[in-house]
């Protein structure tokens, strides 16, 4: 049986990292903030893989943020997936450039469905990463983009069947309810067409302790958990939260094996 994954992320913007509260950013701090919070060169036995995401609200600069990818890689040992605006092949390259092992695709899937096909055929499916966000209207999942601010006339099930047929090799569910709030994943969501996924799926939005990550990767169809939660995950956040989910038997490696 293949292990699950624990996935920390990050969300980046302008220079800042941020909070993330159902998509309204709140600076935290630079880079040199983070380093001193989070020391990801010792963190990173706690995770299975880092997420970076730019959430500019504005244009975004590829080339300053793959900057930021560049140092945030700096001796960390675990795959890392970096997106946010990649438009081109050439966006995507700046990002494996400069240290990424996989990029995070979200409205590109949706506008410009060709560039999953041209990524594909240069990395490997295996390096693309579907992000999908989603949020109840009138109590169906809905799926927006463009940093979950533009709705599609779309429903998730329909949507993820559209993703499905390009070459992606997992998909990011993330939920804007949830996100941000540390009240726990959208668990209802497993009642959608997700059970169809035959990919790697990720669970993210709502994480704010080692309950809900406990909760989250015990779900079946479940491959990941991810958290943005910065606060709650702050100093030994992470490293405590493997601890605990290794002590309840869940699936994930443990470094002692």
């Amino acid at each position: 049986m293949l292990r699950k994954r624990l996935i920390f992320a990050l969300f980046y913007s302008q220079g800042n990292f941020m909070q993330s509260r159902n998509f309204r950013l709140q600076r935290v701090g630079d880079i040199n903030w983070l380093e001193r919070n989070f020391k990801f060169q010792k963190i990173s036995f706690s995770l299975d893989e880092l997420i970076v995401l730019n959430a500019t609200k504005e244009e975004k600069d590829i080339v300053e943020f793959a900057n930021v990818v560049k140092r945030l890689v700096e001796n960390v040992f675990i795959p890392v997936a970096a997106g946010g605006g990649i438009r081109s092949l050439d966006d995507a390259d700046k990002l494996f450039n400069n240290g990424a092992d996989k990029i995070i695709l979200n409205s590109a899937l949706y506008e410009t469905p060709e560039l999953v096909n041209q990524i594909a055929e240069k990395y490997g499916s295996q390096s693309i990463v579907a992000s999908i966000d989603y949020r109840y209207i009138e109590g169906n999942p809905r799926v927006f983009i463009n940093d979950g601010v533009r709705l599609i006339d779309m429903h998730l099930d329909e949507y993820l069947i559209k993703v499905l047929a390009t070459p992606v090799g997992e998909i990011l569910l993330n939920s804007i309810d949830k996100d941000g709030t540390g009240f726990g994943f959208d668990l209802n969501i497993m009642n959608s067409a997700i059970h169809s996924i035959n990919i790697p799926l990720i669970l993210m939005g709502g994480a704010g302790n080692e309950l809900h990550l406990h909760e989250g990767i015990e779900l079946e169809n479940i491959s990941a958990v991810a958290s943005g939660n910065l606060f709650n995950f702050i100093g030994n956040g992470l490293p405590n939260a493997r601890k605990y989910l290794l002590e309840q038997g869940c699936n994930l490696p443990s470094w002692g094996e």
